[in-house]
């Protein structure tokens, strides 16, 4: 089901046709397709609890709130166990003495943020599931991975390679595996079908290879090599000599 981000005026609209109308199952069918946004500077802990009681209605709850990074811990727990999601942005910080532009033009939601300065920082809201693989327009050697994903469970693997997804209710489940070095048949054959029951699941130990993974270099936004010239190395050590 596809969501509509709106706001609360919007949803006090529904609210009070749902009052006047005799259709009051479709006004709840409205809210349940319904986010209410809060991305403003002045954001405080006191207008984000204001916003999680908001989320739930009369006439249900809705789909989702969508907030800043910052207040996700605290929409997550005043929300918890009402079936309302919880949405944020994703930051981008330049903390370097130089310009960065990040950008992504993969099979996940294509972006361009633009050239900023340091300091500066610019934000993406992710709506399309799927790999987002980022780079920066001016420095070929600088990349990233978001993976922008449908369901609430999921996890990333901790030092030991260890994993918990909690409060995943009863049912039938497939398991996915992600990792960036490995390729796509790999991954594929390490996907699984799990019955989740009341009980704790343990899932037998995973390997996974990086045989055949080749690194290949990418374009810049526009499609075009990058320039030779680049002080990547100087700036960060990692970048490859």
């Amino acid at each position: 089901m596809e969501s509509l981000t709106l706001n609360k005026k919007t949803l006090a609209l529904i609210d009070a046709a749902a009052r006047t109308q005799p259709d009051a199952d479709m006004a709840g069918r409205l809210v349940s397709m319904v986010d209410l946004t809060s991305w403003e500077d002045d954001d405080t802990p006191e207008k984000i609890a204001q916003l999680c009681q908001d989320a739930l209605t009369p006439l249900g709850p809705v789909a989702a709130i969508c907030v800043y990074p910052r207040f996700v811990a605290q929409a997550k727990a005043a929300l918890a166990g009402t079936g309302v999601r919880i949405a944020t942005v994703v930051d981008f910080p330049n903390l370097d003495p130089i310009f960065h532009n990040a950008f992504s033009n993969y099979n996940g939601q294509l972006f361009d943020v633009g050239l900023y300065p340091p300091g500066g920082s610019r934000k993406v809201h992710f709506t399309r599931p799927g790999v987002v693989r980022i780079f920066c327009n001016i420095h070929s050697s600088m990349s990233s991975i978001i993976l922008v994903l449908k369901t609430p469970y999921f996890a990333a693997t901790k030092r030991d390679g260890s994993f918990e997804i909690a409060d995943v209710p009863p049912g039938q489940y497939t398991v996915h595996v992600f990792h960036e070095r490995a390729t796509a048949p790999t991954l594929a054959a390490l996907s699984s079908r799990v019955t989740v029951t009341d009980e704790p699941l343990t899932l037998p130990a995973m390997s996974i290879s990086e045989s055949g993974y080749l690194p290949i270099p990418h374009k810049n936004k526009y499609g075009r090599d990058y320039s030779p010239a680049t002080d990547d190395v100087n700036l960060y050590p990692g970048s490859k000599k």
